[in-house]
């Protein structure tokens, strides 16, 4: 989008919205700012901020929303983040440029108990999201925007994210995050199948996964099975291999086998 091209309105409009930035200092302001005038360019129910060392899955995030109960602290991230870390893949691979999906393409599903929490059903509801992110290279962190919106019209947003993002973490570094919810102790990851890797860890989810791998189980078969989206098992098996440093499914199967306990 080209400000020269805007009208005295819309550029009238950007100065309210990028000077109000300036002045959040805490999540409620974040909030009545998101609900503003931001919302002619960027319309939206759920915002979600997330940030860390996605190559390594250590992923935290931030939740903001008008919506009853959809917050940062009511969230299941057990659910949540491999759907982050999907679109944060995604994000990557279209050569980290803004892009948006509609409900069919993405699944906005949460896999297991993240559709009974208020975000999981929320996001049923949801129609279509935009991402776009930033890199911060000071920290080498990475850092997504994902916006859900009951709308099918994100794709008229693209330009305008684009001229607002700097603006939208600037006011999300202003506030302290709120924190996000840890894993329960019942779902430890689980690196003790595993070698060839410095910290090698696969959640519990991906080791289930993996069992239905050994056994030729396809990527449908597997979401049928787990009652996930066939996105959610493409995420994870990126993940796995990652962490066992293998190409395919046959690998990885092949070097999970190789480092099981004997009582395994």
């Amino acid at each position: 989008m080209d400000l020269s091209t805007l009208s005295p309105e819309n550029l009238d409009r950007y100065y309210h919205i990028i000077t109000e930035a300036n002045s959040i200092r805490r999540h409620n302001e974040l909030l009545a700012w998101l609900q503003g005038e931001i919302q002619y360019y960027l319309p939206h129910e759920i915002l979600i901020a997330a940030w860390g060392d996605f190559a390594a899955n250590r992923i935290s995030y931030d939740i903001v929303s008008a919506l009853p109960g959809v917050r940062t602290e009511h969230s299941t991230p057990q659910a949540l983040l491999p759907l982050l870390q999907g679109l944060f893949n995604r994000w990557v691979e279209l050569g980290k440029s803004p892009y948006t999906l509609g409900v069919g393409e993405s699944g906005f599903l949460l896999e297991g108990d993240g559709l009974q929490c208020s975000l999981g059903k929320a996001l049923q509801a949801m129609r279509s999201l935009l991402v776009h992110g930033l890199i911060n290279e000071r920290s080498r962190h990475d850092c997504i925007y994902v916006i859900f919106s009951s709308e099918r019209k994100l794709h008229e947003s693209l330009g305008a994210v684009q001229i607002l993002l700097p603006y939208l973490d600037m006011a999300f570094c202003r506030v302290t995050p709120l924190t996000s919810p840890q894993p329960q102790p019942d779902q430890p990851l689980l690196s003790d199948q595993l070698s060839g890797s410095e910290n090698p860890s696969l959640s519990k989810r991906e080791v289930e996964i993996m069992k239905w791998v050994k056994m030729g189980k396809t990527n449908l078969e597997i979401a049928s099975i787990l009652d996930i989206s066939v996105f959610t098992v493409k995420n994870h098996l990126r993940h796995i291999f990652k962490v066992l440093d293998v190409t395919n499914r046959m690998q990885a199967a092949a070097k999970i086998a190789k480092s099981a306990k004997p009582d395994d």
